[in-house]
């Protein structure tokens, strides 16, 4: 009879606790976890000051997991799947957003303004499906970038990557681990089509190396490992403003360049939803935004945001280039096999 007893009052307690729990809705914590890369959350990147902002704007606490590059984030939000840890996934981009939105791990998520404050062409070459899985916040083209003191001619297309003169003169970023590196792989689909693989064979001695992400692969070029190096239309405009040089410069080629587009996504089932989707309301605000062009390097989404003297020295790219995206996933494994026979 004690036993019963005590059976009784166990179980209205866990009816307790768990009607306790429901009664708190989604969010479980005055905090929101975001996944994202090094050079967002670090000091010099945007992450810091944009959570400052929210947290004084909400009273929420952002805690950012760097997880590496983009597809890192995406890899790791997909083992956690069942249990996800996440809230946020922040640096998925254009090449993986179909990926991303197939994987099941994103909830469909439509940030408030999104449509008066973002060009539509943003939204859509995020969102190509007509979801909304991915809020973008920033964007720019990829391009070769070259540094003027090298002592060599610039190139003036991908084919003259190829050139003998280019000999282990090339940064590239792996496929496998970088969105810039899977960008520069859909860059050669785009402009070569089912002949890629023919062009990453020539290219393959140009090749110093394939680093695992943009900060590596970068910081060996400012370093002067090598004088060309795949980065962003927008990467010259941070030596503009703090190193006072125009030394390195972004190439624009007349065959045309990729866009990036980087977004934030919702996780699906995530433990503090509500918090989430707050911070995606937030990362488009013009406040919020204000914090992209001086850290990102990268152009900011929100149309009212004003840029910095220094991103005179961004270059346009005349002409963005369209492609299958998923035609670029597959295409990573033959390239990587080039590079290694």
């Amino acid at each position: 009879m004690k036993n019963t007893l005590i059976l009784i009052l166990s179980i209205f307690l866990l009816a307790g606790i768990f009607t306790a729990c429901s009664k708190t809705g989604v969010s479980k914590s005055n905090e929101v976890v975001v996944y994202t890369y090094d050079s967002f959350s670090g000091e010099w990147g945007a992450g810091p000051g944009i959570a400052e902002s929210f947290e004084k704007a909400s009273g929420i606490k952002v805690t950012y997991v760097d997880c590496g590059d983009g597809i890192e984030i995406l890899s790791r939000a997909i083992r956690e799947k069942d249990q996800p840890l996440a809230d946020v996934l922040l640096g998925l981009d254009n090449n993986i957003a179909k990926k991303a939105a197939d994987s099941g791990v994103l909830a469909d998520y439509k940030a408030k303004n999104l449509a008066e404050t973002l060009d539509s062409d943003l939204i859509t070459g995020l969102n190509p499906d007509g979801k909304n899985f991915l809020t973008p916040y920033d964007y720019s083209h990829f391009a070769i970038n070259f540094d003027t003191e090298s002592g060599l001619e610039a190139p003036k297309s991908l084919e003259d990557l190829c050139k003998s003169e280019y000999s282990k003169k090339i940064i590239l970023l792996d496929p496998r681990t970088s969105t810039p590196g899977l960008g520069f792989a859909a860059w050669t689909v785009a402009v070569f089509g089912d002949d890629y693989e023919n062009y990453w064979k020539d290219l393959k001695d140009s090749i110093l190396t394939l680093s695992p992400s943009w900060s590596s692969g970068y910081g060996l070029y400012t370093k002067g490992e090598a004088p060309l190096v795949i980065s962003y239309t927008t990467s010259p405009a941070y030596h503009v403003e703090y190193d006072k040089t125009d030394r390195y410069k972004a190439l624009i080629f007349e065959q045309g360049h990729v866009r990036q587009i980087e977004g934030a996504g919702l996780v699906k089932g995530c433990k503090n939803e509500e918090n989430a989707k707050l911070f995606l309301d937030y990362l488009i605000s013009e406040e919020a935004q204000n914090n992209i062009p001086l850290t990102q390097w990268m152009f900011p989404v929100n149309k009212n945001v004003q840029l910095p003297e220094s991103y005179s020295a961004a270059p346009v790219a005349g002409k963005t280039l369209d492609y299958d995206a998923e035609k670029v996933q597959d295409a990573v494994e033959k390239i990587i096999k080039v590079i290694n026979e």
